[in-house]
């Protein structure tokens, strides 16, 4: 799975302290074997979101992205619920 970062994303992942950021890496690893593993709580958004997925990076953060095509996902945001 080959994944895109749109800027936002890299913006905010900037930001976020080295433990998160650690657990988004493995979380990361996991995805690109298979989106919809279970231990990343995938699941698909609704309202203004629909058409978009977010997967679980720890109890608080989330990504927020979608599917370019079967191989390549595009990583909009990440952060806590507030970016739903």
């Amino acid at each position: 799975m080959e994944i895109l970062y749109l800027p936002k994303f890299a913006r905010q992942y900037k930001k976020l302290s080295l433990q998160v950021k650690e657990r988004a890496e493995r979380k990361e690893k996991m995805f690109r074997r298979n989106p919809f593993d279970p231990r990343l709580k995938t699941h698909k958004l609704m309202g203004s979101l629909e058409g978009f997925y977010a997967f679980s990076v720890d109890h608080l953060y989330r990504i927020i992205f979608d599917f370019a095509n079967p191989q390549t996902a595009r990583f909009y945001e990440i952060g806590d619920h507030d970016i739903y």
